[in-house]
Parts: structure tokens; sequence; C-alpha cells
């Protein structure tokens, strides 16, 4: 990452965060479900270029035990220039610092193992699988 960005620890904007997710090519969420989730974000990370946000990075949990990394996004135009692992990073030390023995976990589309494996992650099949589920 180079000086035209700049990564802040705070959780984005409802705005932001919606039109990231799509930008980034994840899954499209509603209005109501951002502003209802967002207040619960353990810790957050936004990437600005001109004060426009270009990528984020959450991490949801209970506070102790149990934590997921969500939301990495950046938008296509910015990627390719380690903006990725800056949130990675910034994600990753908070954790360090703040979340000793817990179970951190996440799920990654597509190639993002890549990026996800340099930060220690690796799969957990066979001994578990992830599953998932979209309440409709």
């Amino acid at each position: 990452m180079n000086d035209d960005y700049a990564l802040t620890a705070e959780t984005p904007s409802i705005r932001d965060y919606l039109r990231l997710r799509v930008s980034a090519g994840l899954s499209p969420k509603a209005e109501a479900n951002a502003t209802a989730g967002l207040p619960n974000t353990w810790f957050a990370v936004v990437v600005r270029k001109d004060d426009q946000a270009v990528g984020m990075g959450r991490i949801i949990g209970d506070g102790g035990l149990f934590f997921q990394i969500v939301d990495i996004a950046v938008e296509p135009a910015h990627q390719g220039r380690g903006l990725g692992k800056a949130i990675m990073t910034a994600l990753m030390d908070q954790l360090h610092r703040d979340a000793q023995g817990a179970y951190v976990s996440l799920i990654a589309d597509g190639e993002a193992n890549r990026l996800y494996a340099q930060y220690g992650f690796e799969p957990t099949a066979p001994k578990s699988i992830g599953m998932a589920q979209v309440i409709r």
C-alpha cells in the first residue's frame, strides 16, 4: 500500500459498505440488514483514497472465544496495490493484541484463499467442513 491510500480503524458507513461489497464482487446486502449488523462489528478498517472509501474489512464475533473475518473488499480499480494485505494485516494485528486463544474463521471466496494462507489460515477439511446458509 502506498502513500496515496490511508487505512483507518473504523466501521464503514452503510453506504460505503453496500457499495464496496457490490463493487468487489461480493453478494449484495439489504440496507436494513447492514443498518442492524454494522454496529455489532468488533473491529473494522476502511481504506481511503482522496477521501473515498475504496476498501474495507471487518471482524465480527463474541468478543472473546470466536471471531470471523468478513467483508474483505477492495474496489477492482484499486486491486493489486497491496490493499488486501494491508487490510488483513490490520485485522490480524488487532486479533493478536486482543483475542489471544480465540478461534478465528473466515470463508475464502475464489482465489482469496491465497491471501488468507499468508496469514496462517488453513482449510479445515477433512477434520471439519465449513457450512453456510442464507436465510430467505
